[in-house]
């Protein structure tokens, strides 16, 4: 198990306002971020997700009013035992409240439950997977970013409705993969499409020469990839190689990150179709943010991912605040979910009952390389999905607290 503390709310912080009074120095935060710090989640997530937790936990003013927080991080190595050995070590026996991120949705599944059992708090930011509000709900959990249905919806029926009624799935071995191919899957079929084949691949894999070979010889109109970060990324590059872009058949990337495109570079991205919540260039909030995000991270610009990590530990903070502290991690979930959002990132929206949080999707297209005009430039904007018809209806889910609380 790899787990290290990254940063301390600085010095001056650290000693929590040492001046103060012995009351100021109890009003005690501690948020570990757990994800995947060096494989092919890391560049959507990763450590730029404790970056973004920092500036989170700088911009809630807590520091200022004598409150102590403390980030650690954690590689979970995408393992969901390893995760929840370290969760539970957290929580146990080093006064971790809330954890972030949690990129993975078997990771975020597992971490789920055990922090319902110890009452503490998951802010599911990487975790795409849509049971978290659904049979897998639970009072102390919030997902905040994405999900499954959100990118099924988005993406599946713009596809089907633009002609492409013939699917073969190319899908993840793993409760991501399986959940984004089933969500898919039934809005192709809703909207009038077929699905005439699927294929699933190890998660991590570098060769996916049998599986796109398989979807080619398939004649399926749309090759849908169901997997993410660097498998999407590989995906994509191999498809190109094996003619597959750019011929009778086209790629539906269900779930693109920014980061994906960086590394797949614009002469094959371009044309991709995507849904975020998020883009970094999308007004003035998101580019400040951006460029204080760039500024500690090389230059790069941040995810959606790394995005709803800082919108989620922002309101959180919020939260804990407004009842007086982070001990009871239901009682702050349910001050999430009555105080509405406002953030820069994301701007006014809502913390569902069910836990999940309700703001727009975007569509957008990539561009070409010479629509490109500066570093990251890489999204044109297209339409945006209104919350509530973005997300899953609540009655649809499945999550059987949100129906006794209703």
């Amino acid at each position: 198990m790899r787990t290290r503390t990254t940063w301390r709310a600085g010095l001056a912080f650290a000693v929590c306002a040492a001046a103060g009074s012995l009351q100021a120095a109890e009003k005690t935060v501690k948020i570990g971020v757990i994800n995947d710090q060096s494989s092919l989640y890391a560049d959507m997530g990763g450590p730029g997700s404790v970056t973004a937790a920092q500036l989170a936990v700088a911009d809630s003013g807590l520091l200022a009013k004598g409150w102590k927080v403390e980030v650690i991080v954690a590689d979970h190595g995408n393992k969901a035992d390893l995760a929840s050995t370290i969760t539970r070590t957290w929580y146990d026996t080093q006064g971790v409240d809330v954890v972030a991120d949690v990129t993975n949705s078997a990771v975020a599944l597992a971490v789920n439950r055990i922090t319902q059992d110890k009452n503490k708090v998951m802010l599911a930011s990487g975790p795409a997977v849509s049971d978290l509000t659904g049979v897998a709900c639970t009072p102390n959990t919030v997902h905040w970013t994405h999900d499954t249905w959100a990118f099924a919806n988005g993406i599946g029926k713009a596809v089907v409705e633009t002609g492409g009624k013939t699917w073969f799935f190319l899908t993840s071995d793993f409760a991501f993969g399986h959940a984004l191919e089933r969500d898919t899957e039934k809005m192709v079929l809703a909207s009038g499409g077929k699905v005439i084949g699927k294929v699933r691949h190890p998660n991590n894999t570098a060769d996916f020469s049998s599986f796109l070979l398989q979807a080619q010889a398939s004649q399926a109109e749309v090759i849908g990839l169901a997997n993410s970060g660097g498998d999407t990324v590989n995906s994509i590059k191999q498809a190109a190689e094996f003619g597959i872009a750019g011929g009778k058949q086209r790629l539906a990337g269900l779930l693109i990150y920014v980061t994906d495109v960086h590394a797949i570079g614009l002469e094959l991205a371009q044309g991709l179709s995507l849904v975020s919540p998020f883009y970094w260039d999308q007004n003035d909030g998101t580019r400040a943010f951006s460029q204080r995000f760039a500024a500690q991270r090389n230059g790069a610009k941040p995810s959606m991912v790394q995005a709803g990590v800082y919108g989620s530990v922002l309101h959180y903070l919020k939260a804990v605040e407004a009842v007086g502290g982070a001990e009871d991690g239901a009682k702050v979930v349910a001050k999430m979910k009555e105080l509405p959002t406002d953030d820069p990132l994301f701007g006014k929206g809502t913390v569902r009952v069910d836990g999940r949080k309700m703001h727009p999707m975007h569509l957008f297209t990539v561009k070409k390389p010479s629509e490109s005009r500066q570093p990251w430039d890489y999204y044109e904007y297209k339409a945006t999905i209104p919350a509530e018809t973005a997300f899953r209806p609540l009655a649809e889910g499945g999550c059987a607290f949100a129906s006794k609380t209703r």
